[in-house]
Formats: C-alpha cells, structure tokens, sequence
C-alpha cells in the first residue's frame, strides 16, 4: 500500500469510498465524536477526531497539539508523568516511591519541554485499552509516511499494543523502526473455561452472585436515568478511587456507545430497581475488554459490588468464546482470578522530528524500559 492510498477524512462526511460494511457502530462512534467534540462525550479530553481510510479498514486518528492535564488517553504527558506520580499514591512501589516521584517531577518537565503532547495517535478509540481487531499492520508504512506529511510537526503513536493479542502488529512496528515504549501492565485470560472458573476465589464470586438480591439486567434497553447513573458508577470507581486522569465518560458517551452497539452493557439493580453496578464491554477480533466498569462505592463492602461487576464481564467473555483483557489494575484480584499479565506498550515514530525531540523519545523508553518494566514485574503494578 502507498501513502496516497491512505486517505485522512472528516468522520462526518465519511470515507470517499464509503464506509467498510460492517462498520456501524464504529462510524457511529467517530460520527459523534466528530460532530459533537470530544468534551461532549469525554469531559476531561479535548482532542480533534479524524478517520483514516486503509483499504477496507477505517481507524481513528485523534490529534493534540498543547493540551495538558487531560485524559491520558490522548497525552503521553498525562500517562508517563501525571499518572504515573498518582499511581505512587495508590500502589504500593515499596522503597522505590520517593525516588520514583521526583524521576516523574523531572520527566514531566522534560516532556513539556520536548512537546510531546504535540501529538497523533492512530487506532486511538479514547479508552483506556484499544482493541486493534486482528489489524497485522501491512499498512503500517504508508500510515506512516501519510501521517508525517500531513502533521510534520507531530509524534505519531499507537496505544495499547502488546504481545498477547497482537504480536503480529508489534512486529510490523518494530520491523517498521518504531519505537516500543512500555506503558503499563495489563491483565489478559487465555481461557475462561480454564484459567478463571475453576479459581477458589472465582467459586466464591459465583456463590455470591447467585445468593445476591441484585438482579441482573442485560441492558438490552435503558430505563430513564440509567445512562447518568451509568456514568456515576464508573465516575465513582475509575476516578474518585483511582484517577481523574482516567476518562470522563459522559451520559451522552453512555447513551452513544448503548444506541450504537459499540460497547454491551449489563447491570444489576437493587430492589429500588437502581443500578449500582455496571459493565460495559467492547469485543473485537475473539478479545473483550471493559472500558466501562462502575459500581456505588458507598454500598458496604459486604455487597461485593466489584466482585460482581467482574462476574458479570468474565461472563459475558465467556458466552462469546472470547480471551479477556482485564486491563491494568486490581493486580492481586485480577492474579487471584486467573489472570496473568503482558506489558502494554505505545508505538512511537518521531524520526521525522528535531533531534532533541528525537533524544527525549529515546531517553523516555531507557527509562522505561530499565526502570518502570522491572517495577512492573517485581511489584506486579
């Protein structure tokens, strides 16, 4: 494929050649995202959304140029400085953690010196884990030479690789001369059957599932109220236990992504018939992951709300015969159940950029990959 094959296009007004069959909820997802701005549907992310065209595949491409304290999503910055150094607070990084904050001090310094939230990520969906969808990276080449004429001045990257469910497009990366730099640790189930069902403290989910008085519901339609409820749930989780660094999701993203088809839901309400849990699952190419998991962190823990919300996406993955990709978090709870973990990594090419920006890509992934892998491992972050 050559660069002139790879066509960039607003998501409104659609691909020359038309949208790929198939394709529904995803341009129903850029659509919004296009029409409506990011911050509609992403409080806390503003970013411009543009599809690119590759053949008979569509990814989106996000672009940012000076943002900064946003969702990680979108800004390096906001991952390998803010986050990290919130991380330090949460986890427990043993002897390591004073250091370890000032190194994220320090490195973000540097990042906002080097610009690299002047940046374009493709296959970027704005979750906290991309699904690339048996994507092999053939086009990998012409992305790249398009990209870099159309924003000389941008890093370009690619989220959520990892050797797992994607070893053939790391590969196409690599062998490309990208940078891989490793981002965080994720938590993946080969088989469910196997590796999750039979766990003692999986049995003890399920004894408590099925004794609950939460009853469950598919989702199938939602009842008024249930998207701003939805997006409490998660809000209360991901960013008033964990970080506000994590995205915002709205109802308008909530109700979106339902009428789309784009992600499954499903919840269990209380006898008030209000949720006070929820998933919501994306599945591509035999993976699921969640990027929308919420509960009512008020609720005694004796409800075991999140131990529910995790029955109820391993479910959910198991009807559909797919591997889970728990994302990163809740290391111990994800280990206990089965899980086992793969660094996460970010495709990076900045060979069309200055030298020094050249030089803080290099340093960042020596860092990384000396420091925050072995971290990674040791402390099962």
């Amino acid at each position: 494929m050559k660069a002139r094959e790879v066509q960039f296009f607003d998501p409104v007004a659609g691909p020359h050649g038309g949208w790929p069959a198939g394709s529904d909820p995803d341009r129903a997802y850029l659509e919004a995202f296009a029409a409506h701005g990011s911050t509609a549907l992403i409080a806390n992310l503003r970013t411009r959304v543009l599809g690119l065209a590759t053949g008979d595949r569509v990814l989106p491409v996000t672009v940012n140029d000076a943002e900064y304290g946003d969702a990680y999503v979108c800004l390096p910055h906001s991952a390998y400085a803010l986050y990290a150094k919130a991380e330090l607070g949460i986890v427990d990084a043993g002897p390591w953690a004073p250091a370890l904050g000032v190194l994220a001090d320090a490195a973000g310094a540097v990042m906002r010196a080097g610009r690299i939230n002047r940046i374009v990520h493709v296959g970027n969906w704005m979750l906290s884990t991309n699904l690339h969808g048996g994507w092999r990276g053939g086009e990998i080449p012409a992305i790249r030479e398009a990209v870099t004429v159309a924003f000389p001045d941008h890093l370009i990257a690619v989220r959520s690789l990892n050797r797992w469910s994607d070893p053939a497009l790391c590969e196409a990366f690599r062998a490309d001369g990208w940078r891989l730099l490793p981002a965080r640790q994720v938590w993946v189930t080969d088989d469910l059957d196997r590796d999750w069902a039979p766990r003692r403290d999986t049995r003890r989910d399920l004894a408590l599932f099925d004794r609950t008085s939460y009853r469950f519901d598919p989702l199938e339609t939602l009842q008024p109220g249930d998207s701003e409820r939805i997006a409490l749930l998660y809000d209360l989780l991901y960013r008033g236990r964990y970080s506000t660094l994590n995205p915002a999701f709205t109802p308008a993203f909530v109700e979106m992504t339902h009428r789309s088809g784009f992600l499954q839901y499903a919840g269990l309400r209380g006898r008030d018939g209000v949720l006070d849990a929820v998933v919501g699952c994306l599945v591509r190419d035999g993976v699921l992951t969640t990027p929308v998991v919420g509960h009512d962190t008020a609720r005694p823990q004796a409800c075991g709300l999140y131990r529910l919300a995790s029955v109820l996406f391993a479910r959910m993955a198991a009807e559909r015969g797919a591997r889970l990709n728990g994302s990163a978090g809740a290391a111990d709870f994800k280990r206990n159940r089965g899980a086992r973990a793969q660094v996460e990594y970010t495709a990076v090419w900045s060979r069309h950029l200055p030298a020094p920006r050249r030089a803080l890509i290099a340093g960042l992934q020596g860092v990384l990959d000396k420091v925050a892998v072995p971290l990674m491992r040791e402390r099962g972050l």
